[in-house]
């Protein structure tokens, strides 16, 4: 087990490497660092001035040599201001003395740099974020996998039943309705006072001064904004998660319910049953835990699949949170935010793929003997 660990981690920072190299690549084209050179000083540069430009903020020379840099594994840019003297740097904060600076500045010393856009740090932008969408995710996955691991299970309990293919129809619907239309969806009819079910609900007088529902005009609230100022309640949290567990859930369902039915068709199953064991105790003794196996995968991929579902709700809700964050990084060019977004994007799914094969080897012995 150590040896497979230690083989997988050194895979997965060489994969690390190749990708981070692939979007420091991509974020800093010229005609990125031009708009970006345009925005920070002058609109009308001349092509002169904006290499210049570039080349005082430690965006010229090579393309390899500045990834070194950001990496944290050479030694961070100094440039001297031959009219003034000053001098700064990659490694030289507002006010620092050169000479206190230190050599190496870059990601593998937790140094992600400053945001081009609000001039705060990458680090603290990045960290707040997470928070924001580490709660969002924590709800959704509460309500996804469990739901989506009873729906699977029931319908692969008695396969080609009409509660299967039920089940299975709702799996496939839910899997083919991706999150800005569930999203809108939801927004129009629970979050809408003149459309749909709130509207129903207003003429019916559950909503309003005097409605049992409290006093309010929708079912929902269509913005998550407010659960990041006043804290989450049901009504402002609710159609964000839906929107994010309902499309990660079919997928779960889909893979429980034919592992499960792969599974009571098995030899042991039918010797369970001939010796008068209860359906019950079979389903739950028996098949359960030799079922989860491959839906235990399916399971940690959805972190890294969840991540484009994040920016679409966060986007959609006004939740901002980590996906908000990365939509605005790439609007704004906000080439370092841009690129601390990316990291957390592939380290989320490097380690989500190196748990999911650690537990795969754990729930199924048969890897390691092999």
């Amino acid at each position: 087990m150590g040896a497979f660990i230690l083989r997988r981690t050194g895979v997965m920072i060489l994969t690390a490497l190749c990708l981070t190299f692939v979007v420091f690549f991509l974020t800093n084209l010229f005609p990125n660092l031009e708009k970006l050179a345009k925005t920070q000083g002058n609109a009308r540069m001349s092509d002169a001035e904006v290499v210049s430009w570039l080349d005082r903020n430690g965006y010229g020379g090579p393309m390899i040599l500045r990834y070194g840099e950001w990496l944290g594994v050479v030694p961070g840019w100094t440039r001297e201001d031959p009219q003034t003297g000053e001098i700064t740097g990659r490694c030289i904060d507002f006010g620092m003395d050169p000479a206190d600076a230190p050599r190496f500045c870059g990601l593998l010393q937790g140094d992600l740099g400053y945001s081009t856009v609000s001039n705060d740090e990458v680090a603290h932008i990045i960290g707040g974020r997470l928070v924001l969408t580490g709660i969002l995710m924590f709800w959704a996955f509460a309500i996804m996998v469990p739901a989506a691991l009873l729906v699977g299970v029931l319908a692969g309990m008695r396969e080609g039943s009409r509660l299967d293919r039920s089940l299975s129809t709702f799996s496939i619907a839910s899997t083919a309705t991706p999150e800005y239309v569930s999203g809108v969806v939801f927004i129009v009819l629970l979050a809408s006072s003149t459309a749909g079910v709130s509207s129903t609900l207003s003429e019916w007088g559950w909503l309003g001064p005097d409605g049992w529902l409290g006093d309010r005009n929708t079912l929902f609230l269509g913005s998550a904004r407010s659960a990041m100022d006043g804290g989450i309640t049901f009504w402002n949290f609710t159609l964000p998660v839906v929107t994010i567990a309902l499309y990660g859930m079919g997928y779960i369902a889909r893979m429980t319910r034919a592992s499960m039915a792969e599974v009571m068709t098995s030899q042991y199953i039918r010797t369970a049953r001939l010796k008068g064991v209860s359906f019950r105790n079979i389903v739950l003794k028996h098949a359960l835990r030799n079922a989860l196996i491959a839906p235990f995968t399916v399971i940690m991929l959805q972190f890294p699949w969840l991540l484009t579902g994040v920016v679409i709700v966060e986007t959609l809700f006004s939740y901002n949170g980590f996906g908000w964050t990365l939509v605005q990084a790439a609007s704004n060019n906000d080439i370092e935010l841009l690129l601390a977004c990316s990291i957390v994007a592939v380290l989320v799914v490097l380690v989500t793929q190196l748990i999911s094969d650690i537990g795969y080897v754990l729930l199924n012995p048969r890897i390691r003997i092999s």
